[in-house]
């Protein structure tokens, strides 16, 4: 994920918004029409299709319409991205106080053994 930076902040910047969270969190329980899916919100329904280009936009997820229905479902892609750089930045912050730990005990050692 590191390697394409541009990637990475298209993903967080979808994140970010309540409303998108919102959506992916209700899609995770199975596909929903536009309509439901517009439900809770209070918004007009145009402002809310602008969120649901930008989840589409981005792969977190795909529409399908059939008839009248537009149906969406989620895709778990970007998620696994998500996990992976967050699987990155764990390595690298728990490697770092492992060594920030062991700096201290050393030197606490050290302190007490003169």
């Amino acid at each position: 994920m590191e390697q394409h930076p541009e990637r990475l902040n298209s993903v967080f910047q979808t994140l970010a918004d309540p409303t998108r969270r919102e959506v992916l969190r209700r899609l995770g329980k199975g596909p929903a029409s536009i309509t439901e899916l517009a439900a809770p919100f209070d918004m007009a329904l145009p402002s809310f299709l602008k969120h649901i280009q930008s989840l589409e936009q981005g792969g977190w997820i795909r529409t399908r319409k059939v008839g009248r229905v537009r149906t969406c479902t989620i895709q778990t892609k970007p998620f696994a991205a998500v996990g992976s750089w967050l699987s990155e930045q764990r390595a690298l912050w728990e490697g770092r106080t492992d060594r920030l730990e062991h700096f201290v005990t050393t030197a606490h050692r050290k302190g007490t053994s003169t």
